[in-house]
């Protein structure tokens, strides 16, 4: 291995690392190790990210996707509810709704604030914040 792709792969480790620390995530997983503890393929958990909007993993500065325990803990109810009590997707969310989980745990006024320090990082947060009043318009016009 060259020095150079050691270095990028240092950097690349650095990043997770950083990510980690900043959001105070403990233990985080990659896609497809969350996809195995879960039992399913890595384009499923991308899927459901799509159809329940509170399923939010974090990011690394290099767009992968991480999840923390929370996010395991919601991913197993997902699938508790669709592939073990086979509920629909709507029945599902409805679930979680009258379960209460569909609420972030976090405060949101703490996600705003948090210290944004390069143009990816706002990006995306901006992306959350869209994706969050989407989300709620939608609800309204229900």
């Amino acid at each position: 291995m060259t020095s150079s792709r050691r270095s990028d792969k240092r950097r690349r480790e650095a990043k997770q690392l950083a990510f980690a620390a900043s959001n105070d995530a403990g233990q985080t997983f990659k896609i497809g190790e969350a996809a195995r503890m879960i039992g399913v393929k890595a384009y499923v958990l991308r899927f459901w990210e799509t159809q329940f909007p509170h399923l939010r993993p974090g990011h690394t500065q290099s767009k992968h996707r991480v999840y923390r325990q929370k996010d395991i803990e919601m991913l197993q109810q997902i699938k508790q509810l669709l592939h073990g009590e086979r509920f629909t997707i709507e029945g599902a969310k409805k679930r979680l709704k009258e379960l209460g989980v569909d609420r972030d745990t976090e405060p949101q006024s703490g996600r705003a604030v948090e210290a944004i320090t390069d143009k990816d990082s706002m990006r995306q947060t901006i992306a959350e914040i869209r994706r969050d009043l989407e989300s709620l318009h939608k609800l309204l016009e229900d």
